[in-house]
């Protein structure tokens, strides 16, 4: 069955992004179920949302899940056979869903399908150096950005022992890991060049918290590869990975802290205590400081 209207929800997970998600939401057709999932216990945020739009149901998590697990509640509370997953700092083209449905009527199978960003220099997906595309027809990828996905939920329920995002994660790979566990299991990865949109990428907070924020993707952006690699590849595999990165941050740690650049100094700070935590196998605990 292909996608259509009536079998799909779109599904946003948000946290204090009341500055980018109505451009969101008002690019998204009107016909279609819109689920906001807000990782916050902001009532006042819910109320605005379904008051200002009949097509959006906005659920509180009551704490910070992260991207992953805000997602997979998301899915958990969607009854469509397809799911398209967006950031809040994202903005859809007039057609992007239309050629997105005009598209899966010619895709016999497929696990997941993603349009393009308009950023060319910038590609929302990851394929083999020796694997080339066109520019008009959809074409096969080993992984997409989790910005924007839609999941083909009908497909992808019936897999056994799938369970959609690994909630280890909080921040940054976790679409890489359910792109990766796809691929394992032999399972299609498209993207659709005639459907674009356009990511605004690190603005789905409001910048009003943007040192914390910082603060937190730096954190969680060591955390992530070094679980990621680690949970396909083996720890040494990824202690290798990761060296560059390591050796990066203790010295510009070292040269910020001679300089008396506070505030660079405890950027890498964050990137090696994410680092060290990964590595000794605890969680991704670190949550930004910011007003409930």
């Amino acid at each position: 069955m292909s996608i259509n209207r009536q079998n799909l929800t779109v599904i946003i997970v948000s946290f204090k992004s009341e500055h980018v998600i109505y451009d969101c939401i008002d690019s998204i057709d009107k016909d279609l179920k819109i689920i906001v999932i807000e990782n916050s216990n902001d009532q006042i945020f819910v109320e605005k949302l379904e008051t200002k739009y009949e097509n959006v149901k906005c659920i509180l998590s009551h704490k910070n899940l992260g991207m992953g697990a805000g997602n997979n509640l998301g899915i958990k509370n969607v009854i469509s056979d397809y799911a398209l997953i967006l950031n809040p700092d994202v903005v859809l083209k007039k057609n992007t869903i239309e050629e997105i449905i005009f598209a899966s009527k010619n895709l016999s199978d497929f696990a997941v399908i993603s349009p393009m960003s308009n950023q060319n220099w910038n590609p929302n997906y990851k394929l083999k150096k020796y694997n080339i595309h066109n520019k008009i027809y959809p074409f096969e990828v080993d992984s997409v950005d989790g910005f924007a996905m839609l999941l083909n939920l009908k497909k992808l329920k019936k897999l056994n022992g799938f369970e959609f995002f690994d909630e280890n994660y909080f921040l940054y790979l976790e679409n890489d890991d359910l792109c990766k566990e796809l691929k394992n299991r032999n399972e299609k990865i498209f993207v659709v060049p005639k459907s674009i949109i356009q990511h605004i990428g690190a603005s789905a907070v409001n910048p009003i918290y943007k040192e914390e924020i910082e603060l937190s993707r730096n954190w969680h952006w060591m955390w992530s590869k070094f679980y990621f690699n680690k949970k396909h590849y083996g720890y040494l595999n990824a202690v290798g990975k990761i060296l560059k990165n390591l050796i990066s941050a203790v010295v510009k740690y070292l040269f910020y802290l001679v300089i008396f650049k506070k505030n660079k100094k405890k950027k890498y700070q964050m990137r090696l205590s994410g680092l060290y935590n990964s590595m000794i196998g605890k969680k991704s605990f670190y949550r930004p400081s910011l007003d409930n």
